[in-house]
């Protein structure tokens, strides 16, 4: 897996369904310590609640869970589930929360419902693309600063960082796999200039 989508900003979205509050909300979770954790502050913080339904997608194992919290089975964790796999995002925590509103709502207003609440949670949320990347660095001359700038910005690279002093520090991430040409060029412009290249990593791109 070279790139992945995940939620970077978590994200929350109330709907009502005959009179029954649904309160969905998003967040980044990468282990499932951190996905339970989250469920369990929701929890704390709507302890009069009926149902705290909740699903999740990790990377770590490749691991999905969700629970119907006491909703008629397949009616609630699942469709939350569906959800979390039809955007498509990983490491990502769904939590649906529901007060009873005093009219049953059906199998399939269930259905709707709890589908709707985590759609609108994901969309309320900040969802990133993280990709395979690498962490280029080289040193040049004050003299060769602007067109060093100009060949990293054109090649699309991402938060490049200078520092000065004696000399001009560079440093910049691009994609694993796009450097070469890059690379190619910035030791054409500095006539055999050394660029560092990091291991790959993964961070939004």
């Amino acid at each position: 897996m070279e790139s992945y989508q995940t939620v970077q900003m978590p994200g929350e979205a109330v709907i009502v369904e005959k009179k029954s509050r649904f309160i969905g909300r998003a967040a980044h979770a990468q282990t499932e310590e951190e996905a339970l954790a989250f469920l369990e502050k929701v929890r704390r913080g709507e302890p009069q609640a009926n149902h705290h339904v909740y699903a999740y997608i990790l990377r770590e194992g490749a691991r999905t869970r969700y629970s119907d919290d006491g909703e008629p089975q397949k009616t609630a964790g699942l469709p939350v589930l569906e959800v979390l796999r039809g955007f498509p995002v990983t490491d990502t925590v769904l939590v649906v929360t529901r007060y009873f509103g005093g009219t049953l709502l059906g199998t399939g207003g269930l259905v709707r419902a709890y589908t709707a609440s985590a759609k609108a949670a994901l969309v309320a949320s900040q969802i990133a693309q993280i990709s395979l990347c690498r962490t280029l660095s080289l040193t040049v001359d004050y003299a060769l600063r602007d067109a060093a700038v100009k060949l990293i910005e054109s090649a699309g690279a991402k938060e490049l960082k200078i520092d000065y002093t004696q000399q001009v520090a560079l440093s910049f991430r691009v994609l694993a796999g796009s450097e070469a040409p890059l690379v190619e060029a910035l030791q054409e412009l500095t006539r055999g200039g050394e660029v560092g290249c990091s291991d790959p990593f993964f961070a939004p791109f």
